[in-house]
């Protein structure tokens, strides 16, 4: 996995690693199912921590003055400039719709929805957006559908589980209905290639595998985003151990992205 993904260029490569999943495991799939891609948008607040509101936050009513019926006006002397008013100003956190696409797998004679693919993004794990991630996973975990959750992004908080999971850079979670509350769990170290995974079906059809690592270097081929890519500046934030950022410069030198 490439961390600079983790940046600008997330968006675009979290649809484009949707559609390279459905092509892989699409042939394995029929005739009896289907993959279908499913698009959603949460409200996203990227400048906002964690559930976290603004530490501070101004308020400035309407004010609007009247007189009893029973009053004669009163005659006010007012100057001809009023007199300028100032007010504090701060930035109010601004909510974006953020598209989110995920797999469907459906069976083809009643169209059930058997399994869902979430690739998860930074919307998932800040603000608003993973409040509604969760709420929505929980759902789903309360249903007779498979969960895969792809989780390829060091930032943000993970998927919460009861019990310690190794420390590690991504986790693909599989949580097969039959088998709740356990959850399979694959901890990826940044320098590990991804993972097979397999894709649950109806208890009559075997598990269809889901190579990661060839879904991901497919992205790179289609698209090329070392070209779009500045290897001369750090990764995104959260920064790399001193281990990691020197097997990534390694690397890096090597391709001759970095002199």
């Amino acid at each position: 996995m490439d961390p600079y993904l983790e940046g600008e260029l997330w968006q675009e490569f979290h649809e484009t690693l949707a559609g390279a999943i459905r092509a892989q495991i699409m042939p394995l799939l029929t005739p009896k199912y289907v993959a279908l891609l499913a698009k959603r948008y949460v409200l996203d607040r990227p400048a906002v921590g964690i559930f976290d509101l603004p530490s501070v936050r101004t308020f400035l009513p309407d004010v609007h003055v009247v007189l009893p019926r029973d009053q004669a006006p009163v005659a006010v002397a007012t100057p001809e400039t009023p007199p300028e008013v100032t007010a504090p100003s701060i930035e109010v956190p601004s909510y974006m719709e953020s598209p989110q696409l995920g797999i469907e797998i459906r069976d083809v004679a009643q169209r059930r929805l058997i399994a869902v693919v979430e690739i998860l993004s930074p919307a998932n794990k800040y603000g608003e957006g993973a409040r509604e991630y969760l709420d929505r996973r929980s759902e789903l975990l309360r249903t007779d559908v498979h969960l895969l959750e792809i989780d390829l992004l060091r930032q943000g908080t993970r998927i919460p589980l009861v019990g310690a999971v190794p420390a590690a850079a991504y986790y693909v979670y599989l949580s097969r209905w039959q088998r709740r509350p356990y959850t399979q769990v694959w901890a990826v170290d940044l320098r590990s290639p991804l993972p097979v995974v397999p894709v649950p079906l109806l208890p009559s059809d075997p598990d269809v595998p889901l190579n990661l690592q060839a879904a991901v270097d497919a992205c790179f081929a289609l698209v090329g985003y070392e070209r779009l890519i500045d290897y001369t500046q750090p990764p995104p934030l959260p920064e790399l151990s001193g281990s990691d950022a020197a097997w990534v410069d390694e690397r890096l030198r090597a391709a001759g992205m970095r002199a």
